[in-house]
């Protein structure tokens, strides 16, 4: 049973964008559009060169922050504040999802590429304000992105995550190597199909997969 995988876990680690929502809700989409308007403004290049940039910088460098960064020396504060500028309106909550996160056993918290104080506004939109004992951005990894280990190891010595004793909620595939490597249960959401060592887990449903831990 899925239950016994998890007997051991005291510690759960969610990301945040289309983990902890679905990505039906298009939330990101509107991120990479800012991202985009925010490349063609800071490099004074086309909307086409802009997105080439936006995705390569994304596979290269972990995220499109961290390529901009390392490539072109800018400053991300302002790069946070912009590209996660988005309309929240749309969003509701899952029926049942805050109380059943509330139920796990143990500390909750939330790490995200995002920045802290756009991840509170979308658990807010998302009825789960409250819900977690705490939530980290890529600011308190020093900026470094998932999928790197190091910013893993960052975030969770800042909080006291002990790999061996806790579980990775997360939609990126490359973003649950490094936890797997740190001995923790992975788990992917995401409605297409991955195989891999790294994965543990899989669901389409968030809600659905918590339930068969209670």
């Amino acid at each position: 049973m899925v239950k016994d995988a998890f007997t051991e876990v005291s510690q759960w680690v969610f990301d945040l964008d289309n983990t902890l929502y679905p990505p039906q809700m298009g939330l990101f989409d509107q991120i990479e559009i800012k991202m985009t308007e925010y490349v063609m403004a800071e490099l004074a290049v086309t909307r086409t060169e802009a997105d080439r940039l936006r995705s390569l910088y994304w596979r290269q460098h972990g995220t499109t922050l961290a390529g901009l960064m390392r490539e072109h020396d800018i400053d991300p504060d302002p790069y946070l504040i912009a590209v996660h500028d988005v309309d929240m309106t749309h969003m509701t909550p899952t029926p049942g999802l805050a109380e059943r996160i509330r139920t796990l056993p143990g500390r909750r918290i939330v790490y995200t590429n995002g920045s802290a104080p756009y991840a509170e506004r979308v658990l807010a939109a998302r009825g789960l304000s409250g819900v977690f004992d705490a939530i980290y951005g890529v600011e308190h990894a020093n900026f470094k992105p998932k999928p790197e280990q190091a910013a893993f190891e960052q975030v969770f010595d800042r909080d006291g995550i002990i790999p061996t004793r806790a579980a990775m909620f997360e939609d990126d595939p490359r973003n649950l190597a490094a936890p797997h490597a740190m001995g923790m249960r992975t788990i992917l959401v995401a409605p297409e199909r991955h195989d891999g060592e790294h994965i543990h887990h899989q669901t389409a449903d968030l809600k659905a997969f918590l339930d068969l831990l209670s």
